[in-house]
């Protein structure tokens, strides 16, 4: 493991777009990750969000099994996921909690705890997830200004009227069972879309290098991580990184959320003029 990653830090309320686009470019081009702040969403709602997302995991097993992942919404129990294809373990130490699209809800399948259990459950979870769907989009004409193309180019192309953009809820145990294989929180992969905004703990910067040099994300009170995912990587010909990250497992409990950016699933995906040339073919 080496040391901490030094990742910029950039300001969502700056007026000077030119300078921030700038850095985002810099920042997908080095490694796909950066931190952003000023971003708009509620610190306070943040922390109702966790201490709601506490207040779920926290229930029994069978409680949380009524709720039990349906077309990729709803509740996965521990060891349910291995992100890492290659890795031979029994799954990751995690157990999430996933909800999709509010704007079209797909046909009514996201599942919600019952308010005798959790009162205001649903009410924060869906505050939140729509102060991070603002963000993101707001991320996104910053993302296409750093690529050369004018800030509302992904709204042009309908990626963003009615994207697909899930919410998901993680809870990391801080006891596992005892093992002789190394368990992973989130074991090494790097995410299959747009961007994805998110807190982690470990990246690692070339996916082909063996052995992987893993190197750590500091958390900073109040910021989000972002990170460029698969989709981004291959609509920018291959300019922007989507990069390795993972979830070790650190003794104690911990909470974290993902907010996964993605289009409309009828968005048409094409390499981006700004990023071929003669030199570099889509």
């Amino acid at each position: 493991m080496a040391g901490a990653l030094q990742l910029p830090i950039i300001d969502l309320s700056s007026p000077d777009v030119t300078s921030t686009a700038k850095s985002i470019h810099q920042a997908c081009l080095d490694c796909g990750f950066f931190y952003i702040v000023n971003h708009g969403v509620d610190l306070d709602l943040m922390r109702r969000m966790f201490e709601e997302s506490s207040k779920f995991f926290s229930l029994p097993l069978d409680q949380k099994m009524k709720l039990a992942c349906k077309e990729h919404l709803g509740y996965t129990p521990l060891y349910a996921e291995n992100l890492d294809y290659a890795s031979i373990s029994k799954g990751d130490s995690k157990e999430s909690f996933y909800i999709g699209p509010l704007d079209r809800d797909l046909g009514n399948l996201n599942q919600w705890p019952p308010e005798d259990i959790l009162l205001s459950w649903r009410p924060t979870m869906e505050s939140y997830y729509k102060q991070v769907l603002t963000a993101g989009k707001r991320l996104l004409s910053l993302v296409a200004l750093s690529l050369g193309l004018d800030e509302s180019f992904f709204v042009k192309i309908g990626a963003l009227d009615g994207p697909d953009t899930r919410l998901r809820l993680i809870h990391y145990p801080g006891e596992l069972e005892s093992s002789n294989e190394e368990v992973y929180g989130a074991s090494a992969h790097s995410d299959y879309g747009m961007i994805t905004l998110l807190a982690t703990n470990g990246v690692c910067r070339d996916k082909l290098k063996k052995p992987r040099v893993w190197e750590n994300v500091l958390h900073i009170d109040g910021a989000l991580i972002v990170n460029v995912g698969d989709m981004m990587e291959r609509w920018t010909n291959c300019l922007y990184r989507s990069t390795l990250h993972r979830v070790m497992p650190t003794g104690q409990e911990r909470y974290s959320t993902a907010f996964f950016m993605d289009p409309n699933p009828d968005c048409v995906v094409e390499c981006l003029e700004s990023c071929c040339s003669e030199s570099s073919p889509p």
